[in-house]
């Protein structure tokens, strides 16, 4: 029986019921419909598989079953290795599989449009292109073994603070052109079974029920024809989200708005047909996982920890190299200083967090060293700790620190103050170099640092957050064994105040995109702006020479010769920029990639095609720009090796009037608000705070400012979690604050979609909170 049959059986009621999962990871399941259930977990770096208990929390405070952690997307994303991310797919479906995991929620593909966000080590790029390609090897990787994908979060989601309540403020050629391509792209590469709708609003209305985004894009434009699960507890108005072709209400356990939608269909505002759809899909999704896992699969975990290994050494980026002072010789003495180096940073907090199958940590894979821990698991430090370096340091020529971020400073649910490592962390670097010894450092984070103490170091070699293995790949890299081959998939600015966002950025309730299309290497580059690293920069052990590049007609050949005694890898890339162009356009934009491995004293030919997708701009749909491009061969966004005027017919296209002599054109002064909102099409009102107006939209932590109601209750909140936690309130706990924030900073309604807390409770505070006090209590009383 097949989808549409089995539909036809079920009564409105349980048809509506379908539409919301079981439980916190589970979808529902009815025998007398021969509807089974299907698992899914969180999975983008591996998976995290929790009971699927109603009131079981979904965010790290309950352990997971071990799964291998792999690198994460910041790391990944380094690599420029597509078929590297393929594998990472493979290996988490098969884990997945042996788990009884029907789909993995990842990839997350959102755009890193700040360097600030607290989630950046789970996105891939601030390039859509690049984005777009690793999530769609990752993708097919998955599900080619049957597994399914959720790609996420569409779209928009780009900040964690306000994530719950705010609104992406965005004109249509911005969102075409960087916040939905990478999407595009992997839509219609990879074909993934599901996409996960984001928390936020898009111009005013929630992602949930946003029709645009999730039919007439989607599914008209892209062909997209799997189903639309929420991201969890962001179902807004369940009827508007069944006419958009939002199938699925995560997490399950409420009837939150079930009556109302029997209603709306009783009352003919909600055609049937809708939940039928949205019914009919989920049948399919599920009929098909469920036959997947109804035998057993194995999994091997030893060979995943070993690729784990290959995928954390391919991600790591050379970022300084003085002198050739990497590599370093195994028996030459080093004094390793940091924490770090016993414990290192290999995952990001979240939903993202893996129990790891095993974990090596660099300092069991060095051969001769002495030890220093320079600062405490926090970054602070002190003079003993660091006179200590002093002292050891004279028993060597080379000093090894580990530094970066520790965890407390980047998760989901919140983001970074600004890019600055802990003051210890550059203490220790300050007085390595001191010593007048070679200084080498690690970097662990999983986003951008302020690396102004750059001078300080002879060699720096970043590894993201590279997963369980990453111990052994540090010291695989710094001896030689392998050969750094990642190269940045962000710009690294000199300052923060450099980011053409940075004005804005997380300054109001709202997300405004007033830099229109010119995020990271596409603003810097544009604006001519000295960065500390360009996007596409990574050094090597080896010597890579371009040579013999030819175009001819639309295929461009380059001969890529290793001219040094070191196997390696070497990554090209294409962009494309038009010369004079008559609209304001980046000054360059990435088209296409390839990573190639070129052993010592050898060379390699690659080739690009040269597609009309390279030349197309959005204009109220896309147009292929006619005029005169450069086609640009290079081996970082700033380092450009051949380049191949060519012409291209199409449209004319020109800037609007008020345009011209703008920041848009010029990237110099301030951003003209009028000018922003005439590109928008509308007058953006911005979202105020006031007591007496706020409704179940607003969050406990944004009311706690205005009533001593919400405070207290953000007291409990904060309480109430710290009971995990040794009934300890701990901000420098990374999980403690995301609970805290998921909690405190979502929508009062969302508590109802959870199920765990029914009746007027929430109604009556709000109530309160606006200060009708007699009011709130008959409210609760009532329901």
């Amino acid at each position: 029986m097949d989808a549409k049959d089995i539909v036809k059986k079920m009564k409105l009621e349980d048809k509506i019921s379908l539409c919301t999962g079981k439980d916190y990871w589970q979808t529902k399941d009815f025998e007398q419909y021969g509807i089974p259930s299907v698992f899914m977990c969180d999975g983008p770096n591996g998976l995290r598989k929790q009971d699927g208990g109603l009131h079981k929390e979904n965010l790290g405070i309950n352990d997971s079953e071990k799964a291998t952690c792999y690198p994460a997307a910041c790391t990944m994303s380094n690599s420029w290795n597509i078929k590297l991310e393929n594998e990472l797919g493979v290996r988490i479906a098969k884990e997945a599989k042996n788990q009884k995991v029907g789909m993995v929620l990842g990839p997350g593909i959102n755009i890193k449009r700040n360097p600030l966000c607290g989630r950046n080590f789970e996105y891939f790029s601030e390039d859509p292109v690049l984005a777009g390609k690793m999530g769609a090897g990752f993708i097919n990787g998955i599900q080619s073994e049957g597994v399914s994908c959720s790609l996420k979060h569409f779209a928009c989601n780009s900040q964690e603070n306000n994530r719950f309540t705010s609104s992406g403020v965005i004109d249509d050629r911005t969102l075409n052109e960087i916040y939905l391509k990478g999407f595009e792209i992997a839509v219609k590469q990879a074909k993934p079974k599901c996409v996960m709708s984001s928390y936020p609003k898009v111009n005013g209305v929630y992602s949930s029920d946003n029709k645009k985004l999730l039919n007439d894009i989607l599914r008209d434009q892209w062909g997209f024809d799997g189903i639309v699960v929420t991201d969890w507890g962001g179902m807004n108005n369940r009827i508007a989200a069944m006419e958009a072709g939002n199938d699925l209400m995560m997490p399950g356990g409420s009837d939150y708005m079930e009556k109302e939608l029997i209603k709306a269909v009783k009352d003919k505002k909600l055609d049937e047909k809708y939940i039928d759809r949205c019914c009919e899909r989920i049948i399919d999704f599920v009929l098909c996982q469920a036959k997947l896992l109804e035998k057993e699969h194995d999994a091997d975990y030893d060979s995943n920890h070993e690729f784990a290994l290959k995928a954390a050494q391919d991600g790591a980026v050379l970022l300084k190299n003085d002198n050739h002072l990497l590599p370093i010789q195994e028996e030459e003495k080093v004094l390793i200083v940091g924490t770090m180096a016993k414990n290192i940073r290999y995952q990001g907090a979240g939903s993202s967090h893996v129990n790891a199958t095993r974990i090596d940590q660099p300092i069991d894979y060095f051969k001769n060293y002495e030890f220093v821990p320079g600062c405490d698991e926090f970054g602070d430090t002190n003079n003993e700790l660091l006179n200590e370096i002093e002292t050891k340091a004279k028993e060597v020529n080379t000093i090894i620190v580990f530094a970066g971020l520790p965890n407390r400073y980047e998760s989901e649910g919140y983001d970074r103050d600004n890019l600055y490592m802990p003051q210890g962390h550059i203490d220790m670097i300050n007085r390595a170099h001191e010593t007048g010894k070679n200084v080498v450092v690690v970097l662990s984070c999983g986003c951008v640092v302020d690396c102004s103490w750059q001078d300080k170091a002879d060699a720096i070699l970043y590894m993201g957050l590279g997963g369980q293995a990453v111990g052994q790949a540090v010291c695989n890299l710094l001896y030689g064994k392998v050969n750094p081959s990642g190269k940045l998939s962000e710009t690294w600015p000199l300052n923060y105040e450099d980011v053409p966002n940075s004005p804005f950025y997380n300054k109001q309730v709202d997300a405004l995109y007033k830099e229109s299309i010119y995020v990271g290497y596409r603003y810097f580059d544009s604006a001519r702006k000295e960065v500390r690293y360009p996007f596409g920069y990574g050094l090597s052990y080896s010597n890579f020479i371009y040579k013999d590049i030819k175009l001819d007609n639309n295929i461009i050949k380059i001969t890529i010769e290793n001219n040094s005694d070191y196997d390696g890898s070497e990554i090209a890339q294409l962009y494309v920029s038009q010369i004079n162009s008559s609209i304001f356009k980046p000054i360059k934009e990435l088209k296409d990639f390839t990573k190639v491995f070129i052993p010592s004293h050898q060379e390699r030919e690659i080739q690009f095609e040269i597609k009309d997708d390279f030349f197309t701009t959005y204009d109220d749909g896309w147009v292929k720009c006619k005029g005169k491009y450069n086609i640009l061969i290079g081996s970082s966004s700033r380092n450009i090796h051949k380049s191949f005027e060519i012409d291209v017919d199409g449209q004319e296209l020109t800037n609007k009037e008020y345009i011209k002599g703008s920041w848009y054109e010029t990237l110099t002064g301030n951003i003209d608000d009028d000018i922003w909102m005439k590109m928008l099409g509308y007058q953006y009102k911005p979202t105020t705070l006031k007591k007496g107006e706020f409704t179940l939209e607003n969050s406990i932590m944004q009311m706690k400012d205005y009533s001593l109601v919400m405070k207290m209750m953000y007291r409990i909140i904060e309480k109430t979690i710290a009971k995990s936690y040794g009934g300890k309130v701990d901000y420098n706990n990374p999980e403690f604050r995301m609970m805290v924030m998921a909690s405190a900073a979502s929508p009062l309604r969302t508590t109802m979609i959870s199920g765990q807390i029914r009746g007027g409770l929430f109604p009556g505070l709000l109530e309160m909170a606006n200060g009708h006090y007699i009011k709130g209590i008959i409210t609760m009383i009532k329901n």
